[in-house]
């Protein structure tokens, strides 16, 4: 008995320190999960991705991004997302204790159902867990862990600059990757007008890619983005008329 209270008391110590000090707004409350590493350790490896991210330098993400299990992932929905994530001391040695990491959900780890979910298959259904790139879990875990247990909370996500969109396509195709984007981070909807037409509604590709079927070559682009807390940003003539496929444009709104 006094050992297991012991275990809880280390682990709310921690979590309370973390929460007296961390000035990010909570969305959440803390969920234990599961976390190991991917990618190299310069994060060559978490390029590009089932959210659609390119290069997470260029898309405001840098290292500090992990993969969610199909229990996270949300067939891509979560994509976008942040969370803070903290090493349970309490139950691992290889835990760097004291510290925490804001990581942005960026990948989907796969499951392995030709391994257990305790012995390799980590990212099996119905586990939580976060397939982080391997400098972000080296802030919070020692290398030789390689496996650790997290505690996680939802976090709102704190950007520099505006927002970003990426035409992707070809003619009556506009394939707009979303990127860059604060406060809850999840786009939930889409719209593009088109500077001769109204407004009209984008439906979700994959991942953080928003299409529209719509002859819009030669018009400058506006762009309506809402979250999934329910803001609505709107950039007005962020594309001009001259803008090509492959183009990328950083709006001066944020959320």
């Amino acid at each position: 008995m006094e050992k297991t209270a012991n275990y809880f008391g280390a682990t709310l110590l921690i979590l309370l320190a973390l929460l007296a000090s961390d000035s990010r707004g909570s969305m959440a409350q803390w969920i234990p999960a599961s976390a190991t590493f991917y990618g190299g350790s310069d994060a060559s490896g978490t390029m590009g991705g089932a959210c659609g991210y390119g290069n997470l330098y260029n898309d405001g993400y840098g290292i500090k991004s992990t993969a969610l299990s199909t229990a996270l992932f949300n067939s891509g929905s979560s994509c976008g997302m942040c969370f803070q994530i903290v090493c349970d001391a309490s139950s691992s040695p290889w835990c760097r204790k004291g510290t925490s990491i804001t990581v942005t959900a960026t990948n989907y780890c796969p499951p392995n159902y030709n391994l257990p979910n305790d012995n390799g298959g980590w990212c099996n259904p119905p586990r939580k867990h976060f397939d982080m790139s391997q400098p972000a879990w080296e802030t919070i875990a020692i290398y030789r862990g390689g496996i650790v247990p997290v505690y996680y909370r939802r976090v709102s996500c704190l950007r520099t600059g505006g927002i970003r969109l990426t035409i992707n396509g070809r003619d009556y195709f506009e394939l707009v990757l979303v990127s860059n984007v604060g406060g809850s981070g999840v786009v939930s909807g889409m719209w593009i007008k088109g500077s001769n037409t109204d407004w009209m509604v984008m439906s979700r590709n994959w991942g953080m890619n928003w299409h529209s079927l719509t002859y819009l070559n030669g018009q400058s682009l506006s762009f309506r983005v809402q979250t999934d807390d329910g803001q609505v940003k709107t950039a007005y003539n962020v594309a001009p008329s001259t803008w090509k496929f492959g183009d990328t444009y950083a709006t001066s709104i944020q959320f």
